[in-house]
């Protein structure tokens, strides 16, 4: 989520304001302190313009690794 949060040049109070959820919060998942779940991953892929599976499976490789 960071990555792209300053691919956008958002600050971690950018991303606050543009979801409705608290910087501290945000700081807390980019820095694996909370997870991120489903539901925020919905509203921060709304704020940062991507698909929320790129947040929630941000290391997924297609080719090695299989969804079942």
């Amino acid at each position: 989520m960071r990555i792209l949060r300053e691919l956008q040049e958002m600050s971690q109070n950018d991303l606050a304001v543009a979801t409705g959820i608290a910087q501290s919060t945000i700081s807390a998942i980019e820095n694996n302190r909370v997870r991120l779940g489903v539901d925020r991953a919905k509203v921060f892929a709304k704020a940062l313009r991507c698909h929320p599976a790129v947040l929630v499976f941000p290391g997924w490789d297609v080719e090695h690794e299989s969804a079942a």
